[in-house]
This record gives structure tokens, C-alpha cells and sequence, in this order.
């Protein structure tokens, strides 16, 4: 899709990222999601968040981070949030935040990128297939408390 504009998270992003992920997952977004998207924002060296605009509206958002010492791993990042205005989905929106991501993270020498998807999510793990992600030796625990 031509005239989509991929730049950096700015605080500012917090609501339109909320409604967007409302109309992807047809809930109602907790109480601190805009919190932790502001927060996220403030986070200028590290970590790469973009959104992608169209006409001056966001209309998808990558939320990724680089944290250290993740069990004896060398530093890698995590892609930790994603998403695309329905309206918007498979006109390649996400492949261009996803390719400002890779390029950040390469331009700091970081080789391996991570992201968990629920295997009931088949359009998600199709779409990170395409990007050239594949099953790593990790295993998800969980504890229910």
C-alpha cells in the first residue's frame, strides 16, 4: 500500500493503538494498555515501537524490545505486540513495520528476534512465517495462580 507513512511510537499513539486493538480482539482494552503504550513510547534508545500512518491516521502499530539477560541468551529482541486496523490488514502494513524493526535492531548488531503466537492464531503464525520467523528451541511455561 502506497502513502503509509512508518515512524517511531510517540506517546501520543496510545488511544488510536487502544481502539485498534479493540477492533482486532472485540474487547474492551484494560484499564493501563494506554499506560504501558505511553510508557513504551518514552523508551528512546533501545527498543523499536513504529507505527504506520495512512492519511495522517494510525493504522498499525509493532511494539518490540531488547531486554538483557534472558537466561543465558545472547541479547536478542522480542516483538511483543502487533497490529493492524482491520481495515487495513493484508495490504502489507505490517511487513513494512516489521522491516523497520529488522533494520533497527541489525543496525545494533542484534541476530535473533523472537515473538510468541498462539497456535490458534493460524492468519498470525502464516504472517510471521512469511517474515522468516520459524519454531525456536524455546518452550512457553506457564504457572495459573
Amino acid at each position: 500500500m502506497e502513502n503509509i507513512l512508518v515512524r517511531k511510537l510517540e506517546a501520543e499513539d496510545a488511544e488510536d493503538i487502544s481502539r485498534i486493538y479493540a477492533a482486532i480482539t472485540q474487547t474492551s482494552v484494560e484499564s493501563d494498555f494506554k499506560q504501558i503504550i505511553e510508557k513504551q513510547a518514552l523508551l528512546k534508545d533501545g527498543d523499536a515501537s513504529f507505527v504506520a500512518e495512512y492519511q495522517g491516521r494510525v493504522v498499525g502499530y509493532m511494539i518490540s524490545s531488547s531486554p538483557s539477560g534472558g537466561f543465558g541468551i545472547e541479547r536478542s529482541a522480542w516483538i511483543t505486540m502487533l497490529g493492524v486496523n482491520p481495515k487495513f490488514m493484508g495490504q502489507g502494513i505490517g511487513k513494512k513495520m516489521a522491516e523497520e524493526v529488522f533494520r533497527f535492531y541489525d543496525a545494533k548488531g542484534i541476530r535473533n528476534i523472537y515473538t510468541t503466537v498462539r497456535w490458534h492464531y493460524g492468519d498470525l503464525l502464516s504472517f510471521f512465517k512469511t517474515l522468516g520467523f520459524d519454531r525456536s528451541d524455546f518452550v512457553n511455561l506457564r504457572k495459573a495462580l
